[in-house]
């Protein structure tokens, strides 16, 4: 559920982390839930294209007209394996807003720097869940 006075939510995802045979660790990112979900499909690669943004630096606004201002999952680790220890999160991504330069731009009227970012995509992460195979 978004913040009552944020962006919309672009998506969920979860996190998962592994050591493999030769103890270097791994990680993969499931998205699970997205926003304008009859719009948008992940491709031939698997990855989910981006929300898009409705950010205007000049103004330093934004508006919540894509995304969702909730998303609902249920997520079953398609390469779980009972053997094999591993760790679990959740990332939330709001869909793009204006970053502070935006603000300080609008505010002061001054050109930002070359390269400079004018907008950014919050985040929010869960603890991580600890997976450790049972002895037997």
């Amino acid at each position: 559920l978004k913040d009552p006075i944020g962006a919309n939510l672009d998506r969920i995802q979860i996190v998962k982390g592994w050591l493999d045979a030769g103890g270097h660790v791994q990680e993969k990112v499931y998205d699970v839930a997205w926003g304008d979900a009859a719009k948008r499909k992940p491709g031939t690669d698997g990855k989910l294209p981006p929300a898009g943004s409705t950010v205007d630096v000049a103004s330093a606004t934004w508006t919540n007209t894509i995304g969702d201002p909730e998303l609902i999952a249920v997520w079953t680790d398609p390469a779980f394996d009972p053997k094999q220890r591993a760790f679990y999160y959740v990332r939330v991504l709001e869909i793009p807003t204006p970053r502070w330069t935006a603000y300080d731009v609008r505010r002061f009227g001054v050109k930002p720097l070359p390269g400079t970012s004018m907008t950014l995509q919050e985040r929010a992460y869960t603890s991580p869940i600890w997976y450790t195979p049972g002895r037997g």
